[in-house]
Formats: C-alpha cells, structure tokens, sequence
C-alpha cells in the first residue's frame, strides 16, 4: 500500500471538500476546453481563429496571474476564491447563452475566453497559497500529487466525454454543464474558514508584483525550480508536433485520427498512473536532487519518443511504433507529475506566506507560457529539421540544461525538506 497515493491530506476537512467538488469541476472545465476552439472552428472555419485564441488565453493569465498573486497576498484569500469561482462560473452562463442563441459571434466568443481565464489566473495562485494554509509542509508534496492526478484525469475523461457529447447535445449544453459543475467548488470554497493576509502589504499593485520578483530572485532554490521547469517545458514538451506526426508518420486522416487522440492523451494519462501510484514520494527528502532526476528522465523519454518516430516503420509495423512512442510520452507524463509535486511543495514550503500569492501568480505565469514557447520552437525545428529531430533534439537539450542547472544552483540539488513536529489535524 506504500506504493499507492498518500492521502493522509484528505484527513483534512477543508482540503478534502475543495479536492472532492474538484473533480467534478475540471472534468466540467475540460469540456468547456474542448467547446470553445470547436465553436471557434464552426463559426469561422479557420484554424488561423482558433490559434487565436492561445493569444487572448495567454495574455489574461500572465497578466492577471501576476496580479492575481498580488491580490492573494493582501486578501481574505477565501473571499478572494468566493469571488473568481463565481466569476468563472457566470463566464460559462455567458458562453452557453450565446451558443444557445445562436449569435455566432467569434469576437464575442474570445472575449468571453479571455474573461474566463482572468478569473482562473486568479484563482490558481490564491487556491495554491491557501492550500498551504491548510495542511503541514510535509504533506506538500502528496496534496500536490492528489491535485495533480484529478487535473490529469479531467485532462482525458473531459475530451473525451466532449467529444461523444458534441453530437448528441450540442456545444451549448457542454458550457451549461460546466456553469453548474462549477457551482460544486463555489460551494466547497464558501464553507473555507476565513484566511486574512500575514504580510504588511495592503496594496496589489505593480509595487507588489515586482516585490515578488525581487523575493524570487533572493530565493536561489525557488528560481532554480522554474528555471528547470522552463527547461523541460520549453525544450522537451513536443505536443505542437503531433498533428503532423499522427497524419505522416503514423497516417491518420487529415482531420484527425486513433494515432492523434493517443499522442495527446499519452502524457496525461501518465500523469494519472504517476499520482496513483505516488505513495513513496513523502518518504523522499532530497526533493532538489529528485527534481533533477525526474527532470532528466523527462529529456530521455522526448529523446525516446522521437527515436521512436524516426524509426516508424522498421523492423516493426507502424502499430508497433505507435504504442511505443505513447509509451515514451506516457513515461514522461509519470515524472513530469513526479517534478510538479516536488516543485509545487517547494513552492508552498520555502516561500513565506505573505508571499506565497505572487509566488504562484509567477508560477502559472511559467505554466502557462512554457508550453506555449515550446510549441513555437519545436514548429520552427520541425520545419527545419523534420519531427523526429525535433523531439530527440530538444529531450537532448532537457537533459544538458537540466546538468547546467545543477550546477549553477548546487543549493537546489542539497535541498532536503524537513519533518515538522507533530501537530493536531482539522478533522
């Protein structure tokens, strides 16, 4: 049983009521993920408006992430989650009110897209710093792990309930589904005790934002997780090839096929098995060095992924290939999952609470625009170098990063974390 997940969090009255309505409401949200771009698609047939939309997701989150952080750190950080979960949860009334009208406004559309991820850039920096709040350092690492495997299972149950629901009941109910999934967290949220700020900051300004910064940049363990993260994200995360390696390598159709659904759920469901299976990780104290490890193991498993690729078609069928090249991405998904537990509690643990906010606004910041520079370059090296190079290139590059950063911050690889003396727990 000590291989299983550790939920000794879930002990917690509070925690266990926020990670509970939490699964019905990211499977909710993915559907919503799912909607949005095929709504796009539907009302302009352009993929040029679908891309679009990265834009004005990317631009609230980094934005209103960074001020989000701010806002968690000066206020009731309950008050603060009552607020965003209500607002994203009145966004989705308004995406299932013009689909249900038929107003096929994609402006419209996009407008109410970056609305909603203003509010969940809020949301996921002050629902991480509360987290904190809640539950002894030393279960950091298995609340991470818990959130993680809930956010990966709606990363596959969502799409794929979306994509057997679209024909039946259309886009509009998907965003009505969504609304009242959220109304499950709006009621988990509202029974937290109140969290008033510990710092002597009473402004969320930009002063405070690059107060944040400035924090961060005294913190040599903290910025050496980013900057490792930003090292697997940028380099090693391949999912901008997919398409292109589904339809020529693999020889799905044009429009979509078995080969793409595996390529992008492979990671998640990784993920998934790496949580379920995560019950060692609070035994493990050196979480700097595991993070290097796991990290590493990431580059391998893209250089794997690739190499599987560039073979498609030797020695073995293309089937073959195909299920181990998801095999390579689902491994990486497993110690990606691994590397984001250990970070996140690092986060929460090192940080002090009147900055734990900003830290996360920094953090979804990183999160979200990793990826997203990922898919430009790994597109760029493709075009250049074909697919196969592209993904064993950049799992090559992890690997050599992550050895630099090792080190230049021997600090982070010494990082050990630390028992806290027993406490009583809210039951």
């Amino acid at each position: 049983m000590k291989l299983l997940a550790d939920t000794e969090p879930l002990r917690n009255r509070d925690y266990r009521r926020l990670w509970t309505t939490n699964i019905v409401t990211v499977i909710g949200a993915q559907l919503s993920v799912v909607a949005v771009p095929q709504q796009i698609f539907q009302i302009t047939g352009s993929s040029g408006y679908v891309g679009l939309a990265g834009l004005f997701g990317l631009v609230p989150l980094v934005v209103f992430g960074l001020w989000g952080g701010a806002l968690a750190d000066v206020m009731d950080r309950r008050t603060l989650l009552v607020i965003t979960t209500a607002g994203t949860g009145l966004t989705a009334v308004a995406f299932w009110a013009q689909a249900a009208l038929g107003v096929n406004n994609v402006w419209l559309v996009l407008a109410l897209f970056a609305t909603q991820q203003a509010f969940f850039a809020v949301n996921q920096p002050t629902r991480s710093a509360l987290i904190a709040r809640l539950l002894p350092p030393e279960q950091m690492a298995s609340a991470s792990s818990l959130s993680m495997t809930v956010q990966n299972v709606g990363m596959i149950a969502g799409p794929v309930l979306a994509g057997v629901l679209i024909p039946v009941i259309g886009l509009s109910m998907l965003y009505l589904i969504d609304s009242i999934a959220l109304l499950a967290t709006l009621w988990a949220v509202w029974r937290l005790p109140a969290f008033p700020p510990t710092g002597e900051q009473r402004r969320a300004g930009l002063r405070a934002v690059l107060d944040g910064f400035r924090y961060l940049a005294g913190q040599r363990i903290l910025l050496a997780s980013f900057v490792v993260d930003i090292i697997a994200m940028v380099f090693g995360m391949p999912r901008a090839l997919f398409p292109q390696i589904a339809h020529e390598t693999f020889h799905d159709p044009a429009e979509g096929g078995v080969a793409l659904g595996l390529l992008f759920a492979a990671i998640a469901a990784g993920s998934v098995i790496g949580g379920v299976f995560s019950g060692w990780i609070p035994r493990v104290r050196r979480q700097g060095l595991a993070v290097i490890v796991c990290i590493a193991l990431w580059g391998v498993a893209m250089v794997g992924f690739g190499l599987a690729v560039g073979f498609a078609g030797h020695l073995f069928g293309l089937g073959v290939w195909l299920w181990i090249a998801v095999a390579f991405l689902a491994f990486g998904g497993a110690v990606d999952m691994v590397s984001a537990a250990f970070r996140t509690a690092m986060l929460l643990t090192v940080s002090t609470d009147e900055m734990r906010g900003r830290l996360q606004g920094v953090f979804i910041v990183v999160v979200a625009g990793g990826p997203r520079i990922g898919d430009v370059a790994h597109g760029f090296a493709a075009a250049s170098m074909g697919t196969a190079v592209a993904a064993a290139g950049g799992g090559v590059l992890v690997v050599i990063g992550v050895v630099l950063a090792a080190l230049a911050f021997p600090a982070f690889v010494r990082y050990r974390v630390t028992r806290a003396p027993a406490a009583v727990m809210t039951n």
